[in-house]
């Protein structure tokens, strides 16, 4: 097992007190607090209501964007959507669409080719829309960026709305950042410098969301018709990656209940098609199932693809989309694979690197990322997958870091070898010509700054939790923080000097451990763990072969491990058990056995 730093999280408060005050545990009250909650915040967290969402009018802008739209509605004034290729894009477009259309408008949508067309709008989609006419522009999970092709649908007399979550592009004069807003009639983005709205971190979906409520309440539609849309900016909400805090837990809890009782029948399709009929979706459903199928469309063919699958009003023809979509996920699946796989044989002939850069040949440019995450995750390195780009002698890809590595500001240092560049902290993308490659290779690793600790990865630990604390009513509070994801990720807990009293290997595949754990109180439990070809080898290379088969005979052993753990319910044939998933182990000590 690769060396791991265990932290224990220190942040202080009255956690008793917190526990008495919400009625919680006063463990679920410090994972709260480790979360970075306030007192204040608390009631909101634990009960994601609708009440609590803040109301659209206070985002900047959105009078003027709601004046534009009413405008278009009475003189008839035709309205194009322009939105990205992800999930976040698509269901913006989605909400945007028939939110429009629910008021009468006369819109259409379209959306950028990923290979063809790049990111977000441009200037060909702004002649196709001169072209046809087009009174106003609607951008959704882009356009805060896009100074020129914006800047062109204004000269050609088109109003403009621009939704958007990213950052505000900057220069530094000085000391001082000079934020360049793109020229439009509207601006609706929390994150612009000079707006007040109480949530920033909205995604795509969310920001369009907040902007068809304000329309619905401007022109009197009854509010409870914004419902049928919590489900599409729930999974914008899981598969974008933003914090599952403030308004984003509310749309992710409320939107995740309406997801399991869906009657859009392209979000019944895909669930069918994917197997999920019968179960409960989760917002892992969502992030590792449903979200990447509506992303292959984007990455194969056209995003296009999924919005009409979200569109479809025929349950015959939805099947038939779906089934579509999860086959092209297929194929993502084993093309990125086999990406993974070049990868990885690449690592074992090349020489040491600090921040990994490698070029697939054989990568479809629109997997970079999935890649660059996957050998990330395996290495703790910084990595940069490339591949060819349509245009010759030019190379492609995308970057995915580690929290030590500032990944746009590594790429900033090597301005002068690539052709074009972008994104943030811990991901990015960027361009190249093929001649470049090795001395882009040798400066972003000779001016990375890093240390060889930068690559231990860091396991943050909630509390140190004996295991006797566990009852049956702390596992139900603790998922009641759920759904889990970024800046809410699910608790973890740790316990030393665990004597593993057995272990049996289960599974099709014999991947699952399951043990029977005794703490040196002499507290027993059962724990599973799912890599048993590692937890095997560790065991053995640390205690020796002749105890592991001790523990796998049930017999007096010497493996004493400390352990990471969530623990859960294990309920089977009526019977509930506390169960403890193990996330991470070390070995604690050898005990003379007499």
């Amino acid at each position: 097992m690769a060396e791991q730093n265990w932290v224990i999280r220190a942040k202080r408060a009255d956690f008793n007190a917190l526990g008495e005050k919400f009625h919680i545990d006063p463990v679920v009250a410090r994972v709260l607090v480790n979360r970075g909650l306030e007192e204040a915040d608390f009631d909101a967290f634990l009960h994601p209501e609708l009440t609590k969402l803040h109301d659209p009018f206070l985002m900047e802008d959105m009078n003027q964007a709601v004046r534009i739209v009413c405008h278009d509605l009475e003189e008839g004034h035709t309205i194009r959507i322009v939105s990205d290729y992800d999930v976040d894009g698509v269901m913006s477009n989605y909400i945007l669409y028939k939110g429009l259309r629910r008021l009468g408008a006369e819109v259409d949508y379209v959306i950028p080719h990923r290979i063809k067309d790049g990111y977000g709008i441009n200037e060909h989609i702004i002649d196709d829309a001169v072209k046809d006419g087009i009174h106003t522009i609607i951008t959704c999970d882009n356009g805060i960026a896009a100074n020129e092709p914006l800047a062109k649908a204004k000269e050609a007399g088109m109003a403009v709305i621009v939704t958007d979550h990213h950052q505000v592009p900057f220069i530094v004069e000085g000391e001082e950042k000079r934020y360049i807003l793109p020229p439009a009639d509207a601006i609706l983005n929390p994150k612009k410098e000079t707006c007040t709205y109480p949530f920033d971190d909205l995604c795509g979906a969310g920001v369009a969301y907040k902007f068809i409520e304000a329309l619905y309440m401007k022109r009197e539609v009854p509010q409870e018709e914004m419902c049928q849309f919590l489900e599409f900016v729930a999974m914008a909400t899981i598969c974008d990656i933003v914090s599952l805090t403030g308004e984003n837990r509310i749309f992710a809890v409320q939107g995740l209940e309406r997801l399991n009782h869906s009657e859009n029948k392209g979000i019944r399709a895909l669930i069918g098609a994917n197997q999920l009929s019968d179960v409960t979706i989760s917002a892992h459903h969502v992030g590792f199932r449903l979200g990447p199928c509506i992303n292959a469309s984007g990455r194969l063919e056209s995003a296009t693809d999924s919005l009409e699958l979200l569109l479809e009003e025929d349950i015959e023809n939805a099947i038939a989309r779906a089934g579509e979509i999860v086959r092209m996920n297929e194929e993502r699946k084993e093309m990125t694979l086999r990406g993974v796989e070049q990868a990885e044989q690449q690592m074992e002939k090349a020489e040491p690197m600090k921040v990994l850069v490698l070029y697939l040949s054989d990568c479809h440019e629109s997997l970079a990322g999935i890649i660059a995450g996957r050998i990330r995750d395996h290495y703790n390195h910084p990595v940069f997958i490339l591949a060819d780009s349509e245009e010759e002698g030019t190379l492609k890809g995308s970057g995915r870091s580690i929290e030590s590595y500032h990944m746009f500001e590594g790429l900033q240092k090597c301005d002068e070898l690539l052709l074009k560049y972008g994104g943030h902290a811990m991901a990015a993308g960027l361009s190249l010509k093929r001649e470049n490659l090795e001395a882009f290779k040798k400066q972003i690793n000779e001016e990375c700054g890093l240390s060889e600790e930068d690559f231990v990865p860091k396991v943050l630990i909630d509390v140190a939790m004996p295991v006797s604390y566990i009852t049956e009513g702390l596992i139900e509070q603790l998922d009641g923080l759920a759904p889990f994801g970024k800046g809410n990720e699910k608790p973890v807990f740790a316990q030393k000097d665990m004597n593993v009293l057995s272990a049996k290997i289960l599974g099709k595949d014999r991947n699952v451990v399951k043990m029977i754990l005794e703490s040196s109180e002499g507290v027993t439990c059962e724990a599973v763990y799912f890599e048993a070809q590692e937890f095997e080898k560790n065991i053995a290379d640390w205690f020796g072969a002749e105890e592991y088969d001790k523990l796998l005979h049930g017999w007096l052993n010497n493996v004493i491990l400390n352990i990471v753990y969530y623990p859960t319910v294990n309920e089977y044939n009526g019977n509930r058990t506390i169960q403890l998933k193990v996330k991470h182990y070390s070995m604690a000590a050898v005990r003379e056995v007499l």
